[in-house]
């Protein structure tokens, strides 16, 4: 892999951005684009978020076929590999209507059947095809500092290394097609699952009654120290704040896609497979709207335990 320099670009780009998916993730992404110089036309099945774009001087489209036939490069960022597949692939999609050379870039969170099956199809159509899952929040992806993998051709990758740059802050090129999309399944299993036996620990050390602050210091200070613990957690769950940067819906989706992606590969994954059945749990007891910290306080409610909170 190697990680893409940072660019910040200035002035305006000729040609038009067409971007499909404007929710949590994708509308501040488009944003940043907008912001940038880069001419874009926008669809999603929410108005408002469409009109935010506008405000912005985007155009909008009707159809996705519409957004196809005007734009050089399609993003889609979308919710799932169901609708990436309808989208990118099905009747009235992309892949029928996009004009010949035209480059797909995906960076939607998928299944890698849907990738390879998409970019095998894009390219038997002469069009290129990049898959370019994200890494961090959504509060990142509003100040532009997000992480893409990206999997493509390395003549695909310079096309859309300018777009990546007005979006995120970290670039790296994982290889060919589906590359981004298998490591980004490879992250999203140390996150989510972290987020698990960080519950278990702290609703632990709640239930034996240790000061938290000074448990918090001492796992600091040892290699069971994770990034979840240290630097996500102190500013969400631990100080009360569950709203979803990252739910614990998604964060189920991601762990259903890796154990499938694991089955297909023959790889025995256990602890995603006990992990995924403990975010089934905090869904079916109401939990799955909640930022992925969360998890902790779903457990600590399971068990009866007080939630564990860092004063200020």
């Amino acid at each position: 892999m190697r990680a893409a320099g940072t660019r910040r670009s200035g002035g305006s780009h000729k040609m038009t951005i067409g971007f499909i998916g404007l929710g949590r993730m994708g509308r501040p992404m488009a944003s940043n684009l907008c912001r940038k110089g880069f001419h874009l036309i926008v669809n999603d099945v929410n108005p408002q978020a469409v009109r935010e774009l506008e405000q912005l001087q985007a155009a909008s489209a009707a159809t996705v076929a519409e957004v196809a036939q005007r734009s050089e490069i399609i993003v889609t960022m979308l919710p799932n590999g169901a609708i990436v597949r309808d989208v990118v692939g099905g009747a009235g999609g992309i892949i029928d209507h996009a004009r010949e050379g035209a480059l797909i870039l995906d960076m939607s969170t998928v299944d890698p059947e849907t990738t390879d099956a998409l970019g095998a199809r894009a390219k038997a159509k002469g069009l290129a095809f990049v898959d370019a899952p994200v890494g961090r929040l959504a509060s990142h992806a509003d100040r532009g500092e997000s992480l893409f993998m990206v999997g493509a051709e390395p003549k695909d990758f310079e096309r859309v290394k300018p777009l990546l740059e007005a979006m995120g802050s970290t670039i790296y090129h994982c290889g060919g097609v589906g590359a981004g999309t298998r490591t980004k399944l490879v992250n999203n299993f140390l996150a989510v699952a972290s987020c698990q036996f960080n519950a278990e620990a702290l609703a632990l050390s709640q239930r034996f009654g240790l000061d938290l602050a000074r448990t918090l210091d001492v796992l600091y200070g040892t290699t069971a120290v994770n990034g979840q613990l240290k630097i996500a957690w102190p500013d969400k769950v631990l100080a009360g704040d569950v709203t979803p940067g990252f739910t614990i819906d998604l964060a189920h989706k991601d762990l259903t896609l890796i154990l499938e992606a694991a089955h297909a590969a023959k790889v025995p994954m256990p602890m995603a497979a006990a992990a995924h059945e403990a975010f089934s749990t905090a869904r079916a007891r109401g939990f799955g709207g909640q930022d992925f910290s969360a998890m902790v306080d779903a457990l600590c409610d399971l068990a009866g335990i007080e939630k564990p909170r860092v004063k200020r």
